[in-house]
């Protein structure tokens, strides 16, 4: 008597992917997608996003030397 066939559920030839290999590529797929979007956000907003920068650090300095001179 024959065999059934193995019905195509699993993906192919009836063995089912890892998941620990789905979500590794899941992630290297997000990653990927979110370094090109900082890329073209740099591009766009690089000058602004440097002076930003600045500013911040300089006012975080000026803050935590205000904060020590006060103890």
């Amino acid at each position: 008597m024959r065999e059934p066939t193995l019905l195509p559920v699993f993906g192919r030839l009836g063995v089912k992917s890892p998941i620990a290999i789905v979500a590794a590529s899941a992630r290297s797929s997000n990653m990927t997608n979110l370094a090109a979007r900082m890329r073209e956000g740099l591009s766009a907003h690089g000058p602004l996003a440097l002076k930003l920068g600045v500013v911040l650090w300089t006012v975080l300095l000026l803050a935590a030397v205000f904060f020590i001179l006060q103890t």
